[in-house]
């Protein structure tokens, strides 16, 4: 029989003096905690949200829960047929049911990584603000060792945008700092190739979801003319079957795809994300959807597993002031994981 249980937690965030007003201040995550009583073990995972982005209703995850927590097994072994409408709270239960069937507590990958000898090549984010303080960040970021640096556009005035890029390459060549930008589907159909060509000026790796999602006949048309390489972020969420992930990237093809295992539905989907990606030839790397630590170390965990050759985005867990205490760490542009140091007891 497995038992299980569950509790929110409210993660604040760091807000520098110097950021753009209107970010965000806290957000919710919720964990769950399984125990075979069979075999004595337990497992613990997170169900992490993005309000506005996720499909998760954040009203109904409290009662999903409670019905998860009535009977578990049902719900564990029907993983498959349930849930796509709380892709969160799905990517909760296969992190902790995976947990559970390992022998040392939230490893569950063990790999090089979680033995404390490699490290994960990330990106460091960059909080919007002035063009003092942004460049102050990139500068600080540089001197720890970061070569990709990941920026928000869209939130302000796109000239100021442009005149922020401009300021940062001024001081940082291609050759310092690889840029990546995201636009979150700032930009109107009609006006995004030129606005690809005008940010094109500032040798960009890519941009990601510079459109909305939900219009696959444009995005296809900007990934075959657009002079930077476009990133599928957005338009991932809520493609729950193979056939229909199948088609949107084959009608789009885009040059990358972004993975967050938190919005598609674990890290299963994730895998079947980068089986049809990997059989177009195109590529992807990993972000975290605001996790803790708890579900930053699975999805670090399985992004190291499949051997990324690109910068991830997984360094987000310094974000927030009361993160749970974990094995993870920060070293330059590198996360890494230490099994000397302990977790918190989060139940």
């Amino acid at each position: 029989m497995i038992r299980a249980r569950f509790k929110k937690h409210r993660l604040r965030f760091k807000t520098p003096s110097g950021t753009s007003r209107g970010i965000l201040r806290s957000k919710d995550s919720w964990y769950i905690a399984l125990v075979d009583d069979a075999t004595g073990r337990s497992g613990i995972g997170e169900c992490s949200i993005i309000e506005g982005l996720s499909l998760d209703n954040p009203l109904m995850i409290d009662a999903e829960l409670s019905a998860f927590c009535k009977a578990p097994d049902r719900f564990i072994r029907n993983l498959d047929q349930i849930f796509h409408s709380f892709p969160a709270i799905r990517t909760a239960i296969e992190m902790a049911n995976l947990d559970m069937q390992v022998d040392d507590p939230h490893v569950l990958l063990p790999s090089a990584f979680t033995q404390g000898k490699a490290g994960i090549l990330i990106n460091g984010l960059i909080w919007m603000g002035e063009k003092n303080y942004m460049y102050d960040q990139i500068k600080t970021k540089i001197t720890q060792g970061f070569q990709c640096i990941k920026l928000k556009i869209g939130a302000i005035d796109f000239q100021h945008e442009l005149s922020l890029l401009a300021y940062i390459r001024k001081h940082f060549s291609p050759s310092d700092v690889e840029l990546r930008v995201d636009a979150n589907g700032a930009f109107a159909p009609a006006e995004a190739l030129e606005r690809l060509k005008d940010l094109s000026e500032y040798y960009l790796h890519s941009i990601e979801q510079p459109i909305k999602q939900g219009q696959s006949e444009e995005m296809a048309r900007l990934c075959q003319l657009s002079p930077i390489d476009i990133a599928l972020d957005e338009e991932l969420i809520g493609v729950s079957n193979r056939g229909d992930r199948m088609k949107l990237l084959e009608v789009i093809m885009p040059q990358y795809i972004i993975l967050k295992p938190s919005l598609l539905g674990g890290l299963g989907q994730a895998d079947q994300w980068i089986d049809i990606a990997e059989a177009l030839q195109i590529k992807w790397w990993a972000t975290s959807a605001l996790e803790s630590n708890v579900g930053l170390s699975a999805i670090s965990q399985w992004a190291y597993h499949h051997q990324p050759n690109m910068p991830q985005g997984l360094g987000t867990g310094q974000l927030f002031e009361n993160n749970i205490q974990s094995p993870l760490y920060l070293a330059g542009q590198y996360i890494q994981y230490n099994p000397a140091s302990k977790w918190d007891n989060i139940f």
